[in-house]
């Protein structure tokens, strides 16, 4: 009997994965490919996943969970005083950054899919798991549960398919002007919950 893999593990590899899916894309991954391109064989990863779809349940978790952690960490994101537009600006500035677009790409390439009905999202919520989390920082600085996760999910949107824009474009000038007008009306809905 295989001896159970431990969450630690689970996790490595997990992120190794992630890693070559940022390089690779997700679009037509298999397992086989997924573990040629890791330099292991399909044991290493059937050990700690199902099938395919127990291997994009994991993904998906991961990236929500480190994404959630970065934005934790940035500076603003749990200060009222420091407006979101702070948080916004320095989450575009990590996601575009070198060591980031990769797994930003491979983010919206996951949201392209699914929503083109070519990648069945094992977890939906991923998308609305998102826009729960964001309005937390809103609900924090004065919204209501329902404004926040409305503006949220507004947000979120708007975040995306700017940076989706700026990444077929390549229009930095464009896309961040209407990412500072983006920025200017997150600010206006926090002035006017605190009014």
């Amino acid at each position: 009997m295989p001896r159970p893999a431990s969450p630690e593990r689970r996790r490595e590899v997990t992120d190794a994965v992630i890693g070559q899916l940022a390089r690779t894309g997700i679009g037509s991954f298999s397992l086989r490919t997924l573990a040629e391109g890791l330099g292991q064989s399909t044991r290493v990863l059937t050990h700690h996943f199902a099938d395919k779809n127990a291997l994009l349940a994991a993904v998906l978790q991961r990236l929500d969970e480190r994404q959630h952690e970065a934005l934790r960490v940035t500076p603003g994101w749990d200060d009222p005083a420091i407006a979101v537009s702070e948080v916004v600006r320095s989450a575009w500035r990590r996601n575009l950054s070198p060591g980031e677009l990769d797994m930003t790409r491979l983010i919206r390439e996951i949201e392209g899919l699914a929503a083109a009905g070519r990648l069945a999202l094992p977890h939906p919520d991923f998308v609305r798991g998102r826009a729960e989390f964001v309005a937390s920082c809103l609900v924090h600085r004065g919204l209501t549960d329902q404004a926040a996760l409305t503006c949220a999910t507004l947000l979120n949107s708007a975040f995306s398919s700017l940076q989706a824009d700026f990444l077929i474009t390549g229009d930095g000038d464009r896309v961040e002007t209407a990412l500072d007008a983006l920025c200017a009306w997150i600010d206006s809905q926090v002035d006017r919950a605190r009014a």
